[in-house]
């Protein structure tokens, strides 16, 4: 580093240095998600498990606590600006295709919709009471210097959220984006995460000021009116778009760089209202979902690098920012056992028997429980802001990390042993080619 740092040190030389820094942080991060991903393949798992896990391992939990020199070295040489910018443009490029492979002409069926309020709300509300009453009880001990209403809150809405992104690719890879079951889940967990969204909006004006319910009527009303929009005025232009620029069955440069654009002006709205870009971005896909030669050319050209290159800096920027070595005795311990007891039952309760009151068999139920316990990449989001704010300790940031690292680790397993009970053939495996497994 000090020989860096002397032939850098001259003028011009600082942006050489970021650039340096940067670049070797994106091959160790590319890297090592692609061992990651390869191993998680190997037993079973999802890719996206492995991908998680080797962020996690990047930071002071592993790599920071065996090679402290090469941590600091590679991820403190410079700030994190880059990183978390990269991570963000990286999570609403994979939302919006995402978006675009979901079928929801099955929300036509009124059995559908009815399935989708029901799991949405019970899936949410259950883990809410769970974790308000878990927080109210070891805040005061886990959180001692944050408030504890505050607190209580933030936990509760961690403990509610369900992955959008994680769940819809870990569907993909199972052949379940077209199912009836799929449909239903990802619409749930859809509607969950704008509601949660909306509690995470409604905590932080909490934590920063007091609450006003004229906003966050205000707040809600602003959604549901960007929702109609983007569906009855913004879906027949990009329609047209895709008709005018496509060439065939090509996605040309003038229609990839409209189709940005759109992207990016979607996640700047929902930014505006308070529900994070990412939820743009998936608004923007959904509502493109029927352009099938659209679609097909943006999976051959587009989605292998935001899925290989994009979406590991995100968990890398994550791991950076968690401690496993934090938890330092057996009553921390503890406490983490309970939340990964009490955010289970209350998900995968919640989701099953609202799934059974609509209609669903107990072995589509369990499918939908399941599912619906799968939190990674949204929970990471909530509890990095009440993080931010001082509304969680770092021991409870690390329990509430892991949590949503088991809750993801056990989706894949399961789903794989319920879904052929539940009527969901899955796909026959990819053959390997020789440059390792397809994304």
């Amino acid at each position: 580093m000090s020989i860096l740092s002397h032939v850098f040190d001259l003028p011009g030389q600082k942006s050489e240095l970021l650039i340096f820094f940067t670049l070797l942080q994106l091959s160790v991060i590319v890297l090592a998600a692609r061992v990651g991903g390869e191993l998680a393949y190997r037993i079973g798992q999802s890719a996206v498990v492995g991908e998680i896990i080797a962020g996690i391992v990047l930071g002071p939990s592993l790599l920071g606590l065996l090679m402290p020199g090469a941590f600091h070295y590679i991820f403190h040489s410079i700030p994190a600006g880059p990183l978390d910018a990269l991570s963000q443009l990286g999570l609403i490029l994979l939302m919006f295709q995402i978006g675009l492979e979901f079928d929801f002409s099955h929300l036509k069926e009124k059995v559908n919709r009815n399935a989708v309020l029901w799991v949405a709300a019970a899936s949410m509300l259950m883990p809410f009471v769970l974790g308000l009453g878990f927080a109210l009880v070891s805040a005061p001990k886990l959180s001692p210097h944050a408030d504890l209403w505050t607190s209580a809150l933030f936990i509760a809405t961690a403990f509610s959220i369900t992955a959008v992104p994680i769940l819809g690719r870990i569907m993909m890879e199972l052949g379940m984006t077209r199912s009836r079951l799929g449909v239903i889940a990802i619409s749930a967990a859809a509607i969950n995460d704008v509601v949660g969204w909306l509690l995470l909006a409604l905590v932080t004006t909490l934590a920063l000021s007091h609450f006003e319910a004229i906003a966050f009527a205000i707040k809600v009303f602003m959604v549901i009116a960007f929702i109609i929009i983007w569906m009855f005025g913004i879906r027949p232009l990009m329609k047209w778009v895709i008709r005018h620029f496509s060439a065939s069955d090509k996605l040309t440069p003038h229609l990839l760089g409209i189709i940005l654009i759109s992207i990016f002006v979607s996640g700047l709205v929902t930014s505006s209202l308070g529900i994070f870009t990412i939820f743009g971005g998936f608004i923007m896909g959904v509502i493109l979902h029927d352009a099938d030669e659209f679609v097909k050319a943006w999976n051959e050209r587009v989605s292998p690098f935001v899925l290989v290159f994009f979406l590991p800096i995100f968990f890398t920027y994550t791991g950076l920012r968690t401690n496993i070595g934090g938890l330092d005795s057996l009553s921390l311990w503890g406490w983490c056992g309970l939340i990964l007891l009490l955010a289970t039952v209350g998900k995968f309760g919640g989701a099953y028997g609202a799934a059974r009151i609509a209609g669903l068999n107990h072995h589509q139920a369990k499918v939908m429980g399941i599912m619906m316990n799968t939190r990674a990449l949204m929970e990471l989001i909530v509890i990095n802001v009440g993080y931010d704010l001082g509304a969680i300790s770092p021991q409870v940031f690390t329990m509430l990390v892991i949590m949503a690292i088991f809750s993801t680790i056990i989706t894949t397993p399961f789903l794989r042993v319920w879904l052929p009970r539940a009527g969901v053939q899955l796909p026959a495996p990819a053959p390997r080619p020789r440059g390792g497994r397809t994304v």
